[in-house]
């Protein structure tokens, strides 16, 4: 079960691309850079939400512990797959890679992340309260 959830990982980076290209074509000109990362924040957090509330739903989390594993996976697999692709793909330097966990400058990009370790977890509490 738990290596649905790691290929379906991919799924969920594929929600985040769509999402950074909406933010590009749609707003990042007419709010600015900032606000667009936090408005994309939140819409990001909202399609990871229907996405993997659809995975709860098809292949049903079967514990606590394997909630928090495949949070805890899709986690590293996030934080990896940015700074390996952003820095050794992209060619984006480490230090610009760290700014965007600098919540006192407004960068909240810290929150997908902490979904993304939660929600397995909340998806599989909400399927235990209503069964």
């Amino acid at each position: 079960m738990i290596w649905k959830y790691v290929l379906s990982w991919f799924g969920l980076l594929i929600v985040a691309m769509i999402n950074g290209g909406l933010r590009d074509a749609l707003y990042r000109s007419a709010v600015g850079e900032l606000a667009a990362h936090q408005i994309s924040t939140l819409t990001g957090i909202i399609f990871f939400a229907l996405l993997i509330w659809w995975m709860t739903r098809l292949w049903p989390i079967e514990s606590a512990q394997q909630a928090w594993a495949i949070g805890i996976i899709w986690l590293v697999m996030t934080v990896c797959f940015e700074f390996g692709f952003f820095h050794f793909v992209a060619g984006r330097p480490w230090s610009e890679l760290l700014e965007a966990y600098n919540v006192l400058a407004g960068q909240v990009w810290v929150l997908v992340l902490i979904w993304v370790l939660i929600a397995p977890y909340v998806f599989y509490s909400f399927a235990r309260r209503s069964t």
